[in-house]
């Protein structure tokens, strides 16, 4: 059994902490909410992850894992200490690195004994050469020793138990081998390829890594748009080039793109960094431009297809940035619902989580309805936003009798348009050219 201190109860903090408890480690979470810290005792989740609460609870009543905002309590006898806080967006893009330096400073103030510290954080290319300054500076002559292992997170809000039970692989970066193998041990029961690189290179998969899948967002999207306007479909697009091994299926879902918490500010921090050390990332500015203006092609297809949008009707089901979580980080469903009320119209709108946070949110006009049929009633127009599983099989024959025009814009492409079509709708995805 080894002990862990996972700094900062977040997505990555918490399902990391609880994971690693999960497999039988002793592990304490730390976090400067007190708030917080006294749900998480009492078992109340801070995030909506689906799994994440059984596993939490099943390990805190093992007594495996525990939540606290004391640091010397954290790292006190600690092996390896994860910090896991975040990273958001600065004014220009770049990271904005306060949280990790906070942390790195309380650690270096309080720890007493050698140990490994695992930088789970995304962070910029570097971050561990100016970690390791700084723990050097505090014990150069105090015998503690110490070593820095970059540990980059690839969980996938919605999925985050899965992915960090069953990954596609771990990587790990250290200028000291050994330490990246005691990380690795911890991994070991996973049976998942392990890559171990210097710590600079490991920085750099994890931007590298969120960024190509945005890019295959952003460019399936923009052959969607084409799609719709030459008559394609951009689905049996997606299919044909999938099938090439070279390319694969995944991540060419067309739609109204990309948001949450790691592509948007992972992407401008890769920009911030190429632009830093003088390069010119002209594919990298491409894929933001191209997602940010998907949200206003649904909007021009609206008015398109309705004319002059204000005071229509627009009923909008789902407000995450993706099913499976209640995050609004960067929601495109938000951006669309603010270019809609700029053009006049009425919006009505339903998410299965994130009712409570899109109240911060969203213009405050909007109206929050508490199911599917009430966003529709009397809606000219209604739009997928987010496809979660309780909206594929609605009642379409109840829809129908409820709004008053029968424009349907799935934004996803979750819902068969011939179905829709044989019910009188008039159906409307994105890059499937044939139904418009």
């Amino acid at each position: 059994m080894s002990k862990i201190t996972v700094i900062g109860t977040g997505y990555v903090g918490l399902v990391t902490g609880a994971c690693f408890a999960d497999l039988g480690n002793s592990v304490m979470c730390l976090d400067i909410d007190q708030k917080r810290i006294d749900g998480l005792h009492k078992g109340i989740m801070p995030i909506f992850e689906p799994g994440l609460e059984e596993i939490v609870e099943r390990a805190y009543r093992a007594k495996r894992i525990d939540f606290t905002t004391d640091y010397p309590t954290a790292l006190k006898a600690a092996e390896y200490v994860f910090i896991a806080v975040g990273t958001p967006s600065g004014d220009n893009g770049e990271a904005d690195m306060q949280y990790v330096e906070s942390a790195v400073k309380k650690i270096a103030e309080t720890i007493d004994h050698s140990f490994i510290l695992v930088d789970k954080s995304t962070v910029p290319v570097g971050t561990g050469d100016w970690i390791a300054k700084m723990l050097q500076d505090r014990f150069a002559d105090s015998g503690i020793k110490f070593s820095i292992v970059s540990n980059p997170e690839f969980l996938r809000e919605g999925t985050a138990i899965s992915d960090f039970m069953r990954p596609d692989r771990v990587v790990l970066g250290s200028t000291d081998r050994a330490a990246s193998n005691k990380i690795a041990e911890l991994y070991e029961s996973l049976r998942c390829p392990i890559l171990i690189t210097d710590i600079r290179t490991a920085e750099m998969i994890k931007y590298a890594s969120n960024a190509f899948l945005a890019a295959k967002i952003s460019f399936i999207n923009e052959i969607a748009n084409i799609c719709d306007r030459v008559g394609a479909n951009v689905i049996d697009v997606a299919t044909g080039m999938g099938l090439d091994s070279r390319i694969g299926p995944k991540f060419l879902n067309a739609g109204i793109g990309w948001g949450g918490s790691c592509f948007p500010k992972d992407v401008k921090a890769l920009v911030h960094i190429a632009q830093e050390y003088g390069t010119q990332p002209q594919l990298l500015q491409a894929v933001i431009e191209i997602n940010k203006y998907q949200r206003k092609y649904v909007v021009h297809k609206l008015e398109e297809i309705l004319g002059d949008l204000k005071g229509k009707r627009i009923g909008i089901l789902g407000l995450a940035f993706k099913p499976d979580t209640d995050d609004m980080r960067e929601s495109p469903a938000a951006d669309i619902i603010k270019y809609l009320d700029q053009k006049g119209a009425n919006i009505s709108a339903y998410d299965p989580a994130a009712m409570e946070l899109s109240k911060a949110i969203l213009p405050k006009q909007v109206t929050l309805c508490e199911n599917p049929y009430q966003v529709i009633e009397g809606a000219d127009a209604l739009l997928l936003a987010t496809e979660w599983n309780e909206f594929k099989q609605l009642d379409f024959e109840k829809i129908y009798q409820l709004m008053h025009g029968h424009v349907i814009l799935d934004g996803r492409n979750l819902w068969d348009p011939q179905n829709l079509t044989d019910l009188g709708f008039h159906y409307y995805g994105i890059g499937l050219g044939q139904y418009n």
